[in-house]
């Protein structure tokens, strides 16, 4: 049987999109305590399928795909831009496919204004109008408010107006990061992405015995499985090596291994990958934040994964993409001894006019990372690093990188560093890194 907190999950995922839900109204529908009721609103909300909005209160909202990451909703415009409601709050959910600037003549800016676009203009009521006509929202800048005809109207038509006291050109900047933040997160996988569905996952319960994993066994092909209880919490994990022994009636909570290692699904592949090999884990179970099972995923499914993802190509750039974009390899001295050049930027540098501490770690584990991939072993993650800054570095200083190979084992290998500019020594590191190979 469904706890009162699935139940509640479970009626909130059922209410329409757009309704208003409050901590109050669902513990009187469901009879709860308000307490139970505000846990659940807020697993909810981690869910991604209720939003609360300031000074607008907690809606029911359209969970968001993942593909659809590079679409923003109204309401989370009202968040970027600290926004305040005028009028259309149910139609905060619904997603806009652009923005268009109100810096032109009426006539001008609705040939360019249509359906789930939203207008950013500033006190010019009769732009408001028009553009709810034509299906749009609108972000009124300057902190000006709207007529009660425009409001009236938003309400009826579902589509928000919303009120910012920033200028046209800081609100557009703001909702342009927010959608670049967006698509570089994009980028970055989640178990969830990967995982095998708990629907497709072969698992057993504490009350199965050691014959049910025989069985289970010679069915899937498999001889490592998750244990949970009856509320599909997970409680163990059974291998070939707990089972070797025993009796066939012997009941599986007596041989499992108790409180195993498990991911969260929103835990990134490239964390999950470095636990899994640190720990010589083949197969672990992904819980949710009630430990409940979600599915499973294994060694060869993450390592894959990071494989892949190297592959796609890069939408949103990352701060450590447009440092190691302009690292460029200028000889080759054998496998492992490459020698990199990097020109520092203005906007490389801290407040002195020395390079950055950040970036110039950036560097080094970049070229370390390229002189270890010459050996064909996959990705790595830094264990250790020490690093030494001999000399300040200027701006628009030319710096010579020389990444040496010292030493590469099965799971680890060691990378000494040097960098120099004008010939002089300037920093050293030492790297000790993990190895994640893809067999």
């Amino acid at each position: 049987m469904a706890t009162k907190h699935e139940q509640i999950l479970k009626h909130i995922d059922g209410l329409p999109v757009g309704e208003k839900i409050s901590v109050r109204q669902i513990a009187k529908a469901l009879n709860v305590s308000e307490g139970t009721a505000y846990r659940a609103i807020k697993e909810a909300e981690n869910q991604g399928y209720v939003s609360s909005i300031e000074r607008v209160g907690t809606i029911r909202i359209e969970k968001k795909k993942k593909e659809n990451i590079e679409k923003l909703t109204f309401a989370e415009v009202v968040n970027i831009v600290d926004g305040q409601v005028l009028g259309g709050k149910t139609g905060l959910h619904k997603t806009l496919n652009k923005f268009v600037i109100g810096a032109m003549k009426l006539d001008a800016m609705m040939r360019y204004t249509g359906a789930g676009n939203l207008l950013i203009v500033g006190n010019r009521t009769q732009a408001h109008e028009h553009a709810l006509k034509a299906g749009a929202a609108v972000l009124v800048t300057g902190g000006f408010d709207t007529e009660e005809p425009v409001k009236r109207l938003a309400d009826e038509l579902e589509m928000p107006v919303i009120s910012t006291s920033y200028d046209t050109f800081t609100v557009a900047t703001m909702i342009n990061r927010a959608i670049y933040d967006q698509l570089i997160k994009k980028e970055i996988l989640l178990v969830e992405d990967i995982l095998t569905p708990v629907q497709e996952t072969t698992f057993l319960t504490v009350g199965d015995r050691v014959q049910t994993w025989h069985e289970l066994n010679q069915e899937s092909g498999h001889s490592r499985f998750p244990v949970v209880d009856d509320n599909m919490k997970v409680q163990g994990m059974v291998t070939s090596k707990d089972i070797i022994g025993q009796e066939e009636l012997t009941l599986i909570d007596k041989v499992m291994t108790k409180n195993p290692m498990t991911v969260g699904d929103k835990m990134s592949v490239a964390s999950s990958a470095h636990m899994m090999v640190w720990e010589g884990i083949e197969l672990i179970p992904v819980v949710n934040d009630s430990h409940i099972l979600k599915g499973i995923v294994s060694r060869q499914d993450v390592l894959k994964a990071l494989q892949m993802s190297q592959r796609q190509p890069q939408v949103g750039e990352t701060i450590d993409d447009t440092i190691t974009s302009q690292l460029v390899m200028t000889s080759n001295r054998g496998k492992g001894e490459e020698v990199y050049n990097y020109g520092v930027t203005p906007q490389m540098t801290n407040y002195l006019g020395t390079i950055s501490s950040g970036v110039f770690t950036t560097l080094v584990t970049d070229s370390a990372n390229r002189a270890l991939r010459s050996y064909k072993r996959g990705d790595l993650v830094v264990e250790n690093m020490t690093i030494y800054f001999i000399k300040p570095v200027q701006i628009d200083s030319t710096l010579e990188i020389h990444p040496r190979v010292l030493d590469v084992g099965r799971k680890f290998g060691k990378v000494d560093v040097e960098v120099f500019n004008q010939g002089k020594l300037v920093g050293k590191a030492m790297l000790t890194c993990q190895l994640l190979d893809r067999s």
